[in-house]
């Protein structure tokens, strides 16, 4: 199966499945024509006596100074160095391919004025695994994501480096290895692989993908947590949610009856005398529901960009290339940060159900351990949720509430959207922490309700956990527990429906 580059859509489960190698990037007869036809136009441009920015104009506030036709070349090459000025730790590797391969879509739409031998080297890169080293910081998401997608390009004129492994190495190394000349870029190239949201949209792309999963895991650690506390099934009800029929509470809604369904455990106190259970259980379709229309809104948005020109100027025939705003993150960045509110509030309520079920209530013991005063039994994990909830509300600040302007007031409104993107990642890293440890809490709590029975699903879930976790008799280190389930979430290994 394979997907044209600059001709189809794609989506997040598309993009996704090219990055996993299961779909192969083409670039096609049609795609490659749009592309030779655009560069035409730029060399138009670039020879002609009107002032183009970014063709025969320097960047930023020195716009006004025309640049001769001897020096655009090397005005392309300056631009590249010269924004390559990020800082701190590298991107995760796989981020570098996608920036790569959203870049290559988005080029190949035919109004960046780049020749066909530019790309088609970036898809050398891509299909032989050349990941340019790319540090996080650096970029304020407007006038595109600047200083990442510079380094992400640096290697296509032999400086920058690349991954080897886990080692760093020079691109000139890795060049001479490959048997490739450094290309000499020229009119427009520079600011057409620089300018654009890539930095942005591939950490959209990746926690969009993880929170995905996350969204119906939490669905399944409040459904097993709910059957420990021997909560109620009533609030999962559709005559209730198709009164206030928001897309995200229904969808979680009936995931919970069906997460449910046929509960030997929950017909078995369906006459107990409890009203009501507290908002962490009964609230999880309007809770979760929440998270799951933020998620909806940054999907729909980020799949707009990913099929987008975001490039500057847009270059539309020999005589006229826009100088616009199609660089700027904000649309992102703002849905972004909406999107990592909804996963720490995923965490939020998570840590509320671990707390429910030590307390001790409704015939399961304090701690959910029968030997409580010698041994502590799940007192303490509790603490570290507690603590990852605080970390992710202190990451909840909107950095696209904040604008400092750069380029000497050229640039007067930034997005942020960068760092939007990274702390949205961050928080889901987190939140994966947190409904792991919920998990084992619920696994421990079932022991309690036995010989009752669950849902099939809840049943295989628990069978998954106790491969790897026992049940807790007696007090043990309980970091390796921790990490086993931990490394179950990140595997995405439990059944979700």
């Amino acid at each position: 199966m394979t997907f044209k580059y600059g001709i189809d859509v794609l989506t997040i489960e598309k993009i996704g499945a090219i990055l996993d190698d299961k779909i192969e990037g083409e670039l096609t007869t049609e795609a490659k024509d749009k592309v030779i036809s655009c560069r035409k136009k730029v060399e138009v441009l670039a020879n002609s006596n009107k002032a183009v920015y970014g063709i025969n104009t320097g960047f930023g506030p020195l716009c006004d100074v025309k640049i001769t036709t001897e020096q655009i070349n090397k005005l392309q090459e300056n631009l590249l160095i010269t924004h390559a000025v990020g800082v701190g730790n590298p991107i995760d590797k796989r981020l570098s391919r996608l920036m790569m391969i959203c870049k290559v879509h988005a080029l190949c739409h035919g109004y960046s004025g780049i020749r066909l031998k530019v790309i088609e080297r970036i898809l050398y890169f891509i299909e032989n695994n050349l990941l340019p080293v790319v540090p996080k910081q650096g970029s304020v998401g407007a006038s595109g994501d600047l200083a990442p997608l510079a380094h992400l390009f640096l290697p296509l004129i032999g400086k920058g480096e690349f991954w080897k492994g886990e080692q760093i190495v020079s691109a000139k190394k890795i060049l001479k290895e490959h048997n490739l000349k450094p290309i000499q870029i020229k009119a427009k190239e520079g600011l057409a692989l620089i300018n654009g949201t890539q930095f942005i949209l591939a950490h959209a792309i990746e926690g969009l993908r993880k929170m995905a999963y996350l969204l119906d895991l939490a669905d399944v650690a409040g459904a097993m947590s709910i059957e420990g506390y021997q909560g109620s099934f009533s609030p999962f009800r559709d005559e209730l949610h198709k009164l206030r029929p928001f897309r995200g509470t229904i969808e979680v809604a009936e995931r919970m009856f069906m997460l449910l369904y046929k509960s030997q455990n929950v017909n078995a106190h369906e006459n107990c005398d409890r009203v009501q259970d507290p908002y962490s259980m009964r609230c999880i379709p309007q809770v979760h529901g929440a998270s799951r229309n933020a998620y909806y809104h940054l999907k729909e948005l980020t799949e707009i960009e990913l099929n987008s020109v975001t490039d500057n100027p847009i270059v539309l025939s020999e005589t006229e290339a826009i100088s616009g705003g199609n660089f700027h993150g904000q649309t992102l960045a703002m849905a972004l940060d909406y999107c990592a509110i909804a996963a720490a509030e995923l965490g939020n309520i998570s840590d509320r159900r671990c707390y429910l079920l030590l307390e001790g209530k409704f015939e399961l013991p304090r701690l959910l351990t029968t030997g409580g005063g010698l041994n502590s039994g799940f007192m303490i994990p509790q603490y570290t949720t507690a603590a990852l909830v605080t970390e992710n509300k202190s990451l909840c600040f909107p950095p696209s509430a904040d604008s400092i302007p750069t380029s000497l007031g050229q640039e007067d409104h930034v997005s942020m959207g960068s760092i939007s993107g990274r702390k949205f990642n961050q928080i889901l890293e987190n939140l994966e922490k947190i409904l792991a440890i919920e998990l084992m809490y619920a696994a421990q709590a079932l022991e309690f309700r036995r010989p009752n029975t669950f849902s099939d699903i809840i049943e295989d879930n628990f069978k998954i956990i106790r491969k790897k976790v026992d049940r807790l008799e007696e007090d043990r280190l309980l970091k390796n527990d921790i990490d086993a389930m931990i490394k179950l979430v990140k595997e995405q290994a439990f059944i979700l429906k």
